[in-house]
């Protein structure tokens, strides 16, 4: 018979599992506002822009968005649970497509980039999904879950694109305007899955317990997994949201720049149906280095030719590499704090990977528009090499205080 524990823990990833189809739903749905916001944010801010320079602007606000978002979700969901934060994440993001929409037909720049930082928070809100997956699962569910969270974004990948092509002309002369009216729709549908999912408020003693932050952050474990997250994340979202426009700067159409986005999408999400499993093997530390030698890889592709086959393949393979190296490096994280630290440690290596993410957005456009499309691949390949040579110091560091530790009598938990 099974004791209790074994019980328990069937029961809990049972409950998971049912939370693990809703939040993968909300992902997908999520998933599509944003590749709403990466397809046209820097065609529309080249429409409406000051200046040329400024045109990624409105995605650099959105991973801005991202970045402030992360801490205060962190704060909402010890405070109030997880699900109030998702709901008001679902209403950051309905705003998003009525602010995006009007200022578009307002022609007021400075209003879409408003529209795209609620769509970061929102998308804040929505990195917290696959840590929620996690939540009392089992130790050898807890890979499967984020993985499986993340597989929602296939979905994305082909409804966010689809939704910019079959609307984007809708409202002549307005392009794009009835795009962002119908993400706010999308969102709405997303608010009523995640108003569903079942995740208790904390208890009384998650609030206070557990080790100070500082304690847990110096680990070298944690800081490899945040580092390579830091860099996995900024070096997909440096490639990705100057694709287009430097597309568009090469001569080719929307629709070819929308279709390396959907397939890029497709990429980052479609390899986690395995990912989980994968990393069950392995180990996360050879997963993160497999997708950042793949986002190397894409940079080597994109510095190759010009062509449409050039930066679709280039998309491809960054995506992949990125669902590796981000999901691999999310993992990580569990495997360094205890279950009472979780909402605060999460929330501050989120807020590291997107603070660094919104640097790297900024510097996109100026990357671009200065030095060109071969400067933005070029770019690509210290920070690989930092991330890499961090992780190989953090397994030798665990691997010899293993050794050290070895047949002792009260070994590291973590």
């Amino acid at each position: 018979m099974l004791d209790v524990t074994a019980r328990t823990e069937i029961a809990d990833d049972a409950r998971v599992r049912a939370n693990v189809v809703r939040l993968a739903a909300a992902q997908a749905l999520t998933g599509a506002n944003s590749a709403v916001i990466f397809a046209t944010g820097s065609i529309i801010g080249a429409t409406i822009a000051p200046d040329m320079s400024l045109a990624t602007v409105p995605l650099s606000m959105y991973v801005l968005g991202l970045a402030v978002g992360t801490l205060p979700t962190g704060a909402i969901s010890r405070a109030y649970g997880r699900r109030v934060a998702f709901i008001i994440g679902t209403g950051c993001g309905t705003l998003t497509g009525l602010l995006g929409s009007f200022a578009i037909m307002r022609g007021s720049f400075v209003l879409f980039c408003l529209a795209t930082f609620l769509g970061g928070l929102y998308g804040a809100v929505a990195q917290s999904y696959r840590f929620a997956a996690a939540d009392d699962a089992s130790a050898a569910y807890r890979p499967k879950a984020i993985s499986w969270v993340l597989a929602g974004g296939v979905f994305a990948g082909v409804l966010g694109p689809q939704l910019v092509q079959w609307t984007m002309d809708i409202w002549q002369p307005y392009l794009f305007a009835f795009s962002f009216l119908v993400q706010a729709a999308v969102a709405l549908v997303a608010m009523g899955i995640v108003a569903g999912v079942d995740l208790p408020k904390p208890a009384a003693s998650d609030l206070h317990g557990g080790r100070p932050l500082w304690q847990v952050v110096r680990q070298p474990r944690f800081i490899a997994a945040a580092l390579c997250g830091a860099i996995s994340y900024p070096v997909m979202n440096l490639v990705m949201t100057s694709a287009p426009l430097a597309m568009q700067l090469c001569g080719l159409s929307v629709s070819d720049s929308n279709f390396g986005i959907q397939w890029h999408i497709v990429a980052m999400y479609g390899p986690s149906f395995f990912t989980g499993a994968l990393i069950g093997r392995f180990g996360a530390p050879l997963i993160v280095t497999a997708g950042l030698l793949m986002e190397a890889a894409a940079a080597a592709i994109g510095l190759s030719g010009i062509t449409a086959m050039h930066f679709w393949v280039s998309l491809f393979v960054l995506g992949v590499g990125w669902n590796f190296s981000f999901i691999g490096a999310s993992a990580l994280v569990l495997e360094t704090h205890l279950l009472q630290e979780r909402n605060k440690v999460q929330a501050f290596n989120d807020f590291v990977v997107f603070g660094m993410m919104a640097i790297a957005s900024f510097l996109s456009g100026q990357l671009l528009a200065n030095y060109g499309w071969s400067t933005v691949n070029m770019v690509v390949f210290p920070p690989v090499l930092l991330g890499l040579a961090v992780l190989l110091f953090a397994s030798w560091s665990r691997w010899r205080r293993a050794r050290l530790q070895d047949m002792s009598e009260f070994p590291d938990p973590l």
